[in-house]
Formats: structure tokens, sequence, C-alpha cells
């Protein structure tokens, strides 16, 4: 028991008072003359043994009187904690992640955790919550009800570490505050667990929430697996957690119109294969039936009509050679001309530029080159065998990059950077044992900054590229280098100039960072923007001469697709679609946590915590007692005779 005024209790000194009163005998007896004394003294025995008892329990009654008022007034109380000096105060972290789309016994399990809220916290009292799309700071129910009530599912779920810090920092600077921050998750797993460490500064109470099914299919992504001059086969992968395997329906549209639709058998994971005759797909939509989670029933992705990569390859004479072979199919623009006859306007409007074994390379090249790779431009460098390095150096200096003496020794290329932008999705493994290409002159070169795509035996650069310039050390031609006669020439060429020109995926996932361009030539201060119907928005953009480098994140936030416009003009379409992580429906045992309460129920937690909080006050108890006494007291001074 505890009291709010404990300094009144010192009026119990008071109690000394009757007691002193009663103590002293103040009643003076008269002494009365009797025939019969033995009679008249045995009453006398017995009236003053009557007369003390009464007087001790009258002095009981009133010292037990004084001291229930005494304390009444002190105001005593119980609780479970030292609270009638603080003031409550809840942060509530409310996940409304996909995997909250999960059925429970009542329901979705984020509405459900939503509607106890209202049920539970007062409409007036000061609360802030957080989401992981929103914060709510110093608000009560009653100003968010409505955004609770319509909340969305957010794409991206916080890690359990960062939703923690920015929950706590909602809590206020001031003393004497009762701090409580109620979590409320499904707690999925994720790379880091959660995990609570003790705050002397606030009290962490997670509410996990289950859903009754935890089985769930998803469509995992979509590839394109071969493209013909008559059709394209598509590749849909789905996934499962199911222990059974079902018959799962797969529908293929464009926009409002159903393309194709099969049905595959589904255990862990399955495969599904669409081929289409049709070149261009403006609105895709993969679509499954399933009644667990909503988000990853749906995928959506574009297939554009192929825009060509311009590429202009500069030489010395303009014949035929391997350049023009690996340029030849459609999706490149490919023209050729020889440096005396080249046309500088031209340079602006390519995107990769091949310096096939010039013997020098003109200032005004040079400065055109500079100028083509600073607004995005890509360069690759063949020097030939007897090229002037100084001249070369000039322009390569510009990037880190030198030249030395040519050395003529055979030497073979054995070494492949597998990891490499240009290598990505090339090799299936790594090559240990073929036929190496070799080549019988060769610069040595020094690169302070660049990366080895291609390296001799022993290390030196074959191939080195850094940021938008490539270079090869060695003439490619048939007399200097067989390396035009190998396959590996094929996939290096194609992805420098795709490089050039980064075109579009299928789709793209929200929540990482994705960049592509978009040939288009803009007005001074033009934009392009992203629309659909469920709104527009103006992407992070960066305008060259003649393309624009879009690059995306957190935007946007709702999975479709997408036109990309310039004013009222409809360039081309890009998909985005949701990480599908949430899919596993995988859940994180928080009964390995210590010194933490776990409950499964909102309304249980907030009961647990009004319950630590509440103040029993004691006060009205000891008036009743106080007035029973009085009571007890009158009656003993009236009937004990």
């Amino acid at each position: 028991m505890q009291f709010k005024h404990p300094e009144i209790l010192y009026a119990l000194f008071l109690l000394l008072i009757p007691i002193i009163v009663h103590l002293f005998q103040l009643r003076k007896f008269q002494k009365e003359s009797f025939t019969n004394v033995a009679f008249l003294k045995k009453v006398t025995l017995q009236t003053r043994k009557s007369s003390q008892i009464k007087k001790w329990v009258t002095l009981l009654t009133r010292m037990l009187l004084l001291a229930c008022v005494i304390v009444a007034f002190a105001q005593p109380f119980t609780s479970k904690n030292n609270t009638f000096n603080t003031t409550p105060e809840t942060v509530i972290y409310l996940d409304n992640s996909f995997s909250m789309q999960a059925k429970g016994e009542n329901g979705e399990l984020l509405k459900r955790a939503v509607q106890e809220l209202i049920e539970n916290l007062d409409p007036n009292e000061p609360i802030s919550l957080v989401t992981n799309t929103e914060v709510y700071k110093n608000t009560t129910l009653k100003s968010i009800q409505n955004d609770l009530l319509q909340m969305e599912y957010a794409p991206n779920q916080l890690p359990y570490d960062a939703a923690i810090l920015k929950s706590s920092k909602l809590f206020s600077n001031t003393t004497n505050l009762n701090r409580n921050l109620v979590f409320i998750s499904d707690f999925q797993e994720q790379d880091k667990a959660f995990s609570v460490q003790l705050d002397s500064l606030y009290n962490i109470h997670p509410v996990q929430l289950k859903p009754v099914n935890t089985q769930n299919i998803a469509i995992d992504s979509l590839s394109i697996k071969n493209t013909t001059a008559s059709n394209t086969t598509l590749q849909v992968f789905l996934k499962s957690n199911e222990s059974s395997s079902r018959n799962v329906p797969i529908s293929l549209f464009d926009g409002e119109k159903l393309l194709a639709k099969t049905t595959t058998n589904l255990t862990d994971n399955a495969v599904a294969e669409f081929t289409l005759t049709e070149k261009s797909i403006t609105n895709g939509q993969i679509v499954i039936d399933d009644t667990s989670l909503q988000f990853d029933n749906t995928l959506y992705f574009n297939i554009d009509e192929p825009s060509a990569i311009n590429v202009l390859t500069i030489q010395e004479a303009t014949s035929s050679n391997y350049l023009e072979r690996l340029f030849a199919s459609d999706e490149f623009q490919l023209t050729t001309t020889s440096l005396n006859q080249l046309n500088y306007s031209a340079i602006e409007k390519q995107q990769l530029i091949v310096l096939n074994e010039l013997g020098t390379i003109p200032g005004s090249l040079a400065n055109s080159l500079t100028a083509f790779m600073k607004q995005g431009g890509y360069v690759v460098i063949i020097p030939n065998s007897t090229s002037e390095i100084a001249n070369y150096n000039a322009l390569l200096g510009l990037f880190g990059m030198q030249l030395q003496d040519a050395v003529t020794t055979e030497k073979r290329v054995t070494q492949i950077n597998y990891s490499h932008p240009i290598y990505k999705n090339v090799f299936e493994k790594q090559e240990s044992n073929f036929q190496y290409p070799k080549v019988n002159t060769f610069f040595p070169a020094q690169s302070a900054s660049g990366s080895n795509v291609l390296s001799f035996e022993d290390g030196k650069p074959f191939l080195v590229t850094n940021n938008q310039l490539a270079l090869f050390t060695a003439a490619l031609n048939t007399v200097n280098s067989n390396f035009s006669e190998y396959d590996l020439i094929v996939p290096t060429f194609y992805n420098l100039a795709r490089q050039s020109l980064q075109k579009a995926q299928l789709y793209y996932t929200i929540g990482i960072e994705n960049s592509f361009d978009v040939p288009v030539n803009l007005e001074q201060d033009g934009v392009l923007s992203l629309e659909n119907e469920n709104g527009n928005m103006i992407p992070m953009q960066q305008y060259f001469n003649d393309k624009v480098t879009i690059t995306t994140t957190d935007l946007p936030e709702t999975a479709g697709v997408y036109s990309i416009k310039n004013k009222t003009t409809t360039i081309t379409n890009v998909s985005f679609n949701y990480n599908r992580h949430e899919s596993d429906l995988n859940y994180q045992d928080l009964s390995l946590l210590k010194n933490v309460n776990i409950s499964n129920s909102v309304s249980d937690i907030f009961e647990t915590i009004k319950s630590d909080t509440k103040i029993n006050a004691l006060w009205k108890w000891f008036i009743i007692f106080a007035l029973a006494f009085i009571i007890i007291e009158m009656l003993i001074l009236k009937y004990f005779k």
C-alpha cells in the first residue's frame, strides 16, 4: 500500500491524546455510609471492573476512528508500479506489410488489429502510431480513426530493429512518464530476427498475430525462354509452401484481353510456359487464383517493340569486317565510316562508338568523344599494332588509363571476370578447360580505377573498362589475333552495346534500385512522367543527348503497368511488381525471448497495460471504517452497562 500524501501520517501522533485522557483518573468518587458494609463493598468492586472494560473498549474504538480518518486524508492506494506521479505515454507500431493480409480467426490480421485498437483505446487519449509508411505523432485515436480504417498494405516491411528505433524516437523527453511501446506484427522471419533489449526508458510489449492457415501460392518470377521471328516463349515460375500437390490455373492477359490459359501441377515449385505470336504486349498480366495472400497472385509485365541501338564504327578503311557481322541483327542500327569521311554531327545520335584500329585519334575527335561520354554514350577503343601510343594516351589519360610500348610476344587470353556486368548471365558455370584466344602483339596497359574484363595468362589486361570507356589492348584483326573466331567475342560486344542503352526489362521490383534508358529527345526543361489509372509521378531522371536514364526505388508505390509520357505523348510502357519475399509465411518463435511478455491479442495487451498502471484508491474504505467505529462507540456507550 502506498500513500499520495504520506506526510499526513504524522498526525497519528495525535492518538496519544485519548490515551492520556483515559489513563488519568479525573473523576473523584464520593463515599456514602451504609449499614451493611459487606454488601456495599461487593457492588463497588463489580462496578469498577465493568467501568475499566468499557473505558478500554471505548479508547480502542476512538483511536481506530482517528487512525482511519488520518489514513483516509493521506489517500492510500495500491498499484503494480509506482505510477501515482507519472503520466502514461503510448507508442504503437502497427505492421501493415503484405503478410498481414493472411487471415486469422476473425479475418485479415491487419484489419482485426485496427478494429481492436479502436475498441480498446480512449478516443481522446494522446498516442503516437507508426506503420511501415506513415507516422502519427502526438495525436489521438479520434483524429486518425478514418486513416486506420482505410489503411493500405505496404510493399516493404521495415526491419525489426529499424521499426523499434523509429517508434522509440516518438517518445517525448518529458520526465515522470510511464512509456509503453506496443509492437503489433505477425513477426515474419527476416534476415535479422526480432530481439528486445531491456531499456529503462520504456517498456516494449510484442503482440504476435498468427494466421490460421500458413499455406500460400505465389507467382515468383517471369522470364523469356526464347524468341524467334514468329513467336516468343514465356516461362512463369510458381512457388508454394503447401505439402500436397494441386492443379493451379494460370491466365495470361493483355489488359482485359485473355491471351492464353494453362494449368500446372504445383507442389513446391513449378514452371508454366506460354508461346505467344504477339511481338509486343503493352499491358501484360499473369494471374492465378489463391485465397491466401492476394498481392502475389498477379504479376505485371510488358514486351515492347524492340528499339535499335545506334552503333557507329570509325576505322581507317570502310571494308567489311567482323563488327558488321556482330551488329547485323535488328537490335542494332550500324553505321560504318572511315575517319576522313566522319560526320561529327552524327556522333551525338549514337549510343555506342567503336574506334576500330585507328593509327591516331585526332584532337577534334577526342574532344567529341569526351563530350559524348559525358552525355552517357559508350566508346570502345581497339588499337592497331602500330598505333601512336602518345596520341592514344591523351584521351585515355582522362579515364585513368595508359598504354605502354607494344610487345611482340604471343599471349593467350586465359582469365575471364565472370562477375563483370558484361558477362552477367552469360555463363552457366566457370569454364576451366577451353581453347584460349591468342594475340601476337599487344600494348601493356595500366589502369588506376578500371576493371579488367579479360586478361592474359600473366594477369595483364586484354579488355579493361572504366565507366563508359572500354579498351582492348591488342588489335583484333585476323593477322594479329584469332579472338574474332571464338564464340566469346559475341557476348562481349553484344553486352558492350547493350550497356550503352539499358532497355526496360519485362518488369521491375518495387523497393530496390532500378535503372533503365528511354530513347527520346526532350525539349529544354522537359521531364518524363510515369502514369496509369492509379495516378502519375515524376521519377528521378537524367537527360542526355538522345536518351533519358530513369532511376526508381520506392516509387511507384503500387504495382502495375505504367506509361512513360513526355507531356501527353506515350513513349513506352514499364511494369513494376511487389517484392515476393513476404510470400513465404514463416514466422519467428518469440517464446525464446527473455524478460518480455508476449501476447497474441491486441485487447489483452492493453488490458495488461491498464492493470499495470491502474491505481486502486483506498481512502473511501477508511472513511467507511471510521463511520463504523463511530457507530460501534455509540453502541458501546449506550448498551454496555
